[in-house]
């Protein structure tokens, strides 16, 4: 697993902002009531305030623009890569502006599950190159935990992921 301490560092500096969401869930519509509400639920029972689309956009609301509301006032960038995800990127969509949206910052991790960095790559060379977490070497409950832990308030500047 690659160190996630400059997301960290980024994070802490962020944290003095009022009213920030802890983390942005951008994942495929298709994973939206499997792999991406499990990760949402895993991590707000860990404290973590998610910008969730299934929640967080009512209806009749514009989508693109609770989307830009929803990126601009979250503290990190949570990606769930996942084959779906995989297969929506090129198709230039909704996550694909998401992922663009947050790939122009440096508050960013990508979630590998059911899939490989290899074929994350293949789609996208700039999300595969930033630290991430995969399920493939821990739960998905565990790696909830390391993202709450890294958008946690109370832990200092020297701890790693």
């Amino acid at each position: 697993m690659l160190a996630l301490t400059p997301v960290r560092n980024t994070v802490e500096n962020l944290a003095k902002q009022p009213g920030l969401r802890d983390v942005f869930l951008c994942h495929a519509w298709d994973d939206r009531q499997g792999a991406a509400k499990e990760l949402h639920d895993l991590l707000e029972a860990h404290g973590v305030r998610v910008w969730f689309s299934e929640k967080d956009v009512g209806l009749g609301v514009p989508l693109l623009r609770a989307i830009d509301k929803g990126l601009a006032n979250s503290r990190v960038g949570i990606v769930l890569v996942t084959p779906a995800l995989l297969r929506r990127l090129p198709a230039e969509g909704i996550a694909e502006k998401e992922l663009s949206a947050l790939l122009a910052r440096e508050r960013l991790v990508p979630v590998v599950h059911g899939t490989t960095y290899e074929a994350l790559r293949e789609v996208s060379p700039l999300l595969a190159s930033r630290s991430g977490l995969s399920t493939a070497e821990d739960s998905m409950a565990n790696v909830a935990a390391k993202l709450a832990e890294l958008t946690s308030l109370e832990l200092g500047p020297g701890v790693n992921l």
